[in-house]
């Protein structure tokens, strides 16, 4: 097999498997965000701060790993 087809098909694996994670881990941050905003309405506002940030933090993840895979394939 070609080692050019590899690396786009190692990019696409790559790619796949970031936006799940990224996506798993936004989701399980969101519902224990608003599990405990259930349990402590009033702390809403802290922990909706800190849930954004984080999410951030994901996504720059994600996005940084989405640019590796990219590079990697068009190397």
């Amino acid at each position: 097999m070609d080692p050019k087809a590899l690396a786009y098909f190692a990019a696409g694996i790559g790619a796949g498997l970031t936006i799940i994670g990224g996506a798993g881990g936004i989701g399980r941050l969101a519902a224990s965000a608003m599990d405990g905003i259930s349990r402590q309405p009033g702390s809403a506002g802290d922990i909706r701060g800190a849930m954004i940030v984080a999410a951030g933090l994901i996504e720059g993840a994600t996005f940084f790993a989405l640019i590796v895979t990219i590079l990697l394939a068009l190397k």
